[in-house]
């Protein structure tokens, strides 16, 4: 049965998601299997697994830092919010249905059955487990039926090592509050507290450390850096969505949907050289770029209608009337054509007519699409010709099916996927001019892909092409985590972390 260890915060964005990355590096590079799990996970980024099954990308990460594949039972439930009040929820991998918070307060302690299965399933696999918790187990409202964070730690017994994030300010009040506000049980787990994102001197801060470790009784057992590290965390894409990249000789302009979903579908375009990346949510913001990104989004019809009152929607119908090229992924991709129906009210109900430039109708359905698949770009013209015959690998994850209008033909990829256990050729997406669209989330992740996307946009320009360049994203990724296990392991106290492994609670 695997040891366990656990990495709690004072608050969301507390940095929970990198630093369980970097302890299963770290215990990787020291010959241990290991995996990630956080029982509980909210997020509209998620991912397909090779079985067809959907979990959050932050587990998904956290996976490739422990150098396994990406497995369901790392993420029993994932919370998809479709509104301000509610969710999709998810249960091992598949839709358990759609709920209010309140629904789903009441009835999640039902769902602990399927949660210690899949926790027990990988505990006898591995060497150790890394357990996330999330938000902050001090919420006290919520203790009574927690599944994720002191809750979790229970039912794993599994030690605890809390985390604050300093960058924020007030960390020894947040840590320290946080202590007093947990039942003595509860206390008694936390093994260790960290202090995360620290800039300046630690020599100045050393006084603070032993003051805290002497009001609450428990050892600092790191001072964690503020990392420059470009890893995929739920808690970084709010950076990102910040970020305004230097102009480049490519501007690529994505526009930030309020319900927007798998935004590391982009970031393999953003690491080419020249190339300037900038998500977007006003008319103002949005200049003269080369390519509109539509990206995908958790609620189709509702971000559309946010498309139109903003005046977005507007302008990029002149950017592509002008010869702009415009690319809509999954949501994106059905935003383009001609009408969306929703006859079971999945998302806002009716019909609605869509932006109407790429000729397909999507009809939302009850079942959810989710499929990997792999294939090649048809031959294709417009902006984006030197995609030509590209080979891509993706998944989709849709609520929807969208066809083509009665006589066109405008497929925009050759997709090979599994159905009912064999392999299928299928048409996806489609073309029209410069407007492209497809289902494929992790479409651009491809060196291939991306060096192809970004040679259009040159050509198109009229400027130099011949030492355009893209990422291998996965070699890339590796040394990223590489980089983060270096950092955390001279920042914490590892003799202490591996004896606190050895003992538990």
């Amino acid at each position: 049965m695997a040891k366990a260890i656990m990495v709690q915060g004072t608050t969301s964005n507390a940095g929970k998601s990198l630093l369980t990355a970097a302890l299963c590096r770290i215990f990787k590079q020291d010959g241990y299997t290991v995996a990630p799990f956080k029982s509980q996970n909210m997020a509209l980024n998620s991912f397909i697994t090779s079985d067809g099954l959907e979990m959050g990308r932050a587990q998904v990460m956290q996976a490739e830092a422990a150098g396994i594949e990406p497995d369901v039972r790392m993420n029993p439930i994932l919370l998809k919010p479709t509104n301000d009040v509610g969710s999709q929820v998810i249960v091992n991998g598949e839709v358990w249905g759609n709920m209010s918070a309140a629904q789903y307060y009441k009835q999640k302690c039902e769902l602990i059955p399927h949660i210690m299965k899949a926790y027990s399933e990988l505990a006898a696999e591995y060497d150790i487990i890394v357990l996330e918790g999330a938000g902050s187990p001090a919420e006290i409202n919520l203790k009574e039926n927690d599944i994720v964070n002191m809750g979790m730690a229970k039912l794993a017994k599994a030690p605890v090592l809390l985390c604050g994030d300093i960058d924020r300010g007030g960390v020894f009040a947040a840590l320290a509050g946080t202590l007093m506000l947990l039942d003595d049980d509860e206390r008694d787990m936390v093994k260790g507290t960290i202090i995360n994102k620290f800039r300046g001197d630690k020599e100045i801060l050393r006084p603070g450390l032993s003051m805290l470790e002497d009001i609450t009784h428990v050892p600092v057992l790191g001072v964690v850096p503020y990392l420059h590290i470009d890893i995929d965390d739920e808690d970084s894409l709010s950076d990102r969505f910040k970020r305004s990249n230097a102009a480049g000789d490519i501007e690529i302009a994505v526009i930030r949907l309020p319900r927007i979903s798998n935004a590391t579908d982009f970031n393999a375009l953003e690491y080419v050289p020249g190339v300037s990346l900038r998500y977007v949510n006003t008319v103002a913001q949005l200049g003269k770029p080369d390519l509109i990104i539509l990206p995908g989004t958790k609620n189709t019809m509702e971000d559309l209608l946010w498309l139109r009152q903003s005046g977005l929607e507007s302008e990029i119908k002149k950017h592509a009337a002008h010869g702009g090229a415009v690319f809509g992924i999954c949501g994106g991709y059905q935003m383009l054509g001609k009408e969306l129906h929703d006859p079971h009210n999945v998302e806002h109900g009716g019909s609605m007519a869509g932006i109407g430039l790429l000729p397909v109708t999507t009809v939302f359905e009850l079942q959810k699409a989710r499929t990997r698949a792999c294939g090649t770009v048809n031959c294709v013209g417009g902006v984006l010709s030197e995609l030509s015959d590209a080979p891509f690998e993706g998944y989709e994850i849709h609520m929807g099916r969208t066809a083509p209008c009665e006589g066109e033909s405008c497929a925009f990829l050759n997709t090979v996927t599994e159905v009912g256990g064999r392999a299928v050729t299928l048409n996806d997406g489609a073309v029209n001019g410069n407007v492209y669209g497809s289902y494929m989330h992790g479409f651009f992740d491809r060196e291939e892909v991306a060096k192809a996307v970004v040679t259009s946009l040159y050509k198109a320009k009229g400027l130099d092409y011949s030492k355009v360049t893209a990422v291998d994203l996965t070699g890339y990724k590796q040394k990223q985590y590489d980089l983060l296990a270096d950092s955390v392991r001279e920042a914490f106290d590892m003799k202490q972390i591996y004896k606190i492994l050895e003992h538990g609670v």
